[in-house]
């Protein structure tokens, strides 16, 4: 009985886990090796930092490494610009590679394996266009045709290979491809492109090359020259493991094995790189880290923190089927973490003035405030209160319903940290706007708290409008209205799945004196409005705040 609830209390392993876990048992590996393998052709988004945490995560359980390696076969697409980005993501969610590699650094060794192809007869120049190939590829149902270039000798396909090496054909003139079987019924195996001549400089090569490996034929050899224990891959690579391993067999070379996991798909958000690059390219967001982004440098600059998104990917687990998780667990993630670590703060938003008429003029006070209940080593603070305040205009109503227990003429309520006030009277503008609200406090209520044990049920915040200083503040919501902004009917793009109030500006919020020194990604929580980060904009002469989340869930109910 003893031996059966301790294994009920051992934690269940995910399926990848049980993979490692047998292997280092029986000796297939004496230590693990992964390697996390991004194309730098744009910037890492949400969908990647669950592939991050897996691979590192996994290496770190069982005291083995991770490699960052660059998938750089494609110099059209790519850029320094990516390869800086992605190292900094990787980095600020908390991991560091054991080696920084690039598919380039084995591209003559690739070249190598090539030429053994071809000697093996296994590899094969062919003239034909790509429309060519596709159309002789045939279907799922159909058997694809030979190429007329199929049965090129050993001798003749060596010399058109280093010709085109050499540079001798224009891009897409000729192509390399490995002779497998064009009938076989996996697509991927009817004869794969292994390299295309593309004229162009690479971010590292320059010029040296004009011909460059295909994704299938460098990612499995690549694994191999790094001697890769466990590869793993999101799910759509699984029908592309057949020739992962055929390569690694022909070429009789150390077997990495590639495993597949089911990919991140989250609600209300796009995750294809093309897709955001869309975005970015045509505007409609300020580029790849706009805080409304997907990508870990947006989510970063919103004021995500990599705890979070650590915990997160923890969170939804490891699964072989796809599957579809609301974006809800990712914000109620972010709130678990910054309810621990953000400061409390007062700023008021749409600022009303109030008045209250019994203060002392002169008088200015200071009152205490603790910066965070659930951080005892957060310490606390001093607020300024005086005779004139600044509130939330919807903390007042002129005619207040039944249960609105907020501000209104002769209710009362308790100002944050500080005093009970009731409303005697307000003004309005030639227009019928309130402008200033007039009320009285009972001195004896200081701390929020009266004597007489009278009760009220509204509390608001406010800042000393003789001590606070301006702010900008945007407020940033859902980037997409459809919870499955790609799904769209006929004649639609996701485009049309945007949402036309994903960002409102603020640009005269107020807010108490104690952020006047604030730096850049500080995060806080203003009270009873929701968490902010400092943003890049900010400077000492304007600051700029971000909202990162809302205290609770209000998408849900708006919908």
């Amino acid at each position: 009985m003893q031996a059966q609830i301790e294994n009920n209390e051992k934690p269940s392993l995910n399926f990848l886990e049980e993979i490692i876990e047998y292997d280092l048992k029986n000796g297939v590996h004496k230590s693990i090796i992964t390697r996390f393998p991004p194309e730098p052709n744009g910037y890492l988004h949400i969908g990647h930092a669950k592939s991050i945490c897996l691979n590192f995560g996994l290496a770190k359980k069982y005291g083995g490494k991770t490699n960052l390696r660059f998938d750089d076969t494609n110099p059209i697409k790519e850029d320094v610009e990516y390869v800086d980005s992605i190292k900094e993501d990787i980095n600020w969610l908390g991991f560091q590679w054991a080696n920084e590699f690039y598919a380039s650094d084995y591209f003559e060794q690739l070249y190598s394996w090539a030429l053994v192809l071809i000697k093996k007869e296994l590899a094969y120049v062919d003239d034909q266009t790509l429309e060519e190939i596709r159309l002789n590829r045939g279907t799922v149902q159909i058997a694809g045709k030979d190429s007329p270039y199929r049965n090129r000798s050993v001798e003749e396909n060596l010399r058109l290979f280093e010709q085109m090496r050499d540079g001798k054909y224009a891009d897409g003139e000729k192509i390399l491809r490995a002779k497998i079987d064009m009938a076989h019924p996996n697509m991927h195996m009817r004869d794969p492109i292994m390299y295309r001549i593309l004229h162009a400089d690479h971010h590292r090569t320059g010029n040296k090359w004009c011909i460059y490996p295909m994704y299938d034929y460098a990612h499995g050899e690549s694994d191999s020259i790094e001697n890769i224990t466990h590869s793993i891959c999101t799910l759509e690579f699984d029908v592309h493991r057949p020739l992962y391993d055929w390569f690694i067999e022909k070429l009789e070379i150390f077997p990495s094995h590639q495993y597949e996991f089911a990919r991140l798909n989250l609600s209300y958000t796009v995750m294809s790189k093309r897709k955001l690059l869309q975005l970015v390219k045509e505007n409609y967001v300020s580029g790849w880290d706009d805080a409304r982004m997907p990508t870990i440098c947006g989510l970063r600059r919103r004021g995500y923190t990599p705890e979070s998104i650590r915990n997160f990917c923890d969170d939804i687990g490891v699964a072989k089927r796809d599957n579809f998780i609301d974006v809800g667990r990712l914000e109620f993630s972010l709130r678990e973490d910054l309810n621990k670590r953000a400061n409390r703060v007062m700023a008021v938003l749409d600022p009303i003035k109030l008045i209250i008429d019994n203060y002392p003029e002169a008088l200015t006070e200071e009152l205490y405030a603790i910066n965070n209940p659930e951080d005892q080593d957060a310490g606390s603070r001093n607020l300024s209160f005086s005779k004139n305040l600044f509130i939330e205009r919807d903390d007042f109503m002129e005619n207040p319903s039944k249960k609105y227990f907020r501000l209104a003429p002769g209710q009362e309520v308790r100002l944050r940290y500080a005093y009970f006030v009731t409303c005697t009277s307000f003004e309005k503008d030639s227009e019928g706007n309130i402008t200033t609200i007039h009320c009285t406090y009972d001195p004896a209520s200081k701390g929020g708290n009266s004597p007489d044990g009278r009760k009220v049920k509204g509390t608001i915040h406010w800042v000393d409008a003789n001590d606070c200083l301006n702010a900008e503040v945007r407020l940033f919501d859902r980037l997409f209205v459809s919870e499955m902004p790609e799904k769209v009917e006929d004649g639609m793009t996701f485009i049309d799945n945007l949402n036309p109030n994903s960002l409102k500006i603020i640009s005269n919020a107020k807010i108490e004196k104690s952020l006047a020194n604030v730096n850049q990604l500080d995060k806080f929580q203003f009270e009873r409005l929701g968490y902010f980060s400092v943003d890049y904009d900010s400077t000492k002469e304007h600051l700029v705040f971000n909202r990162t989340c809302t205290l609770k869930d209000s998408w849900t109910k708006q919908n």
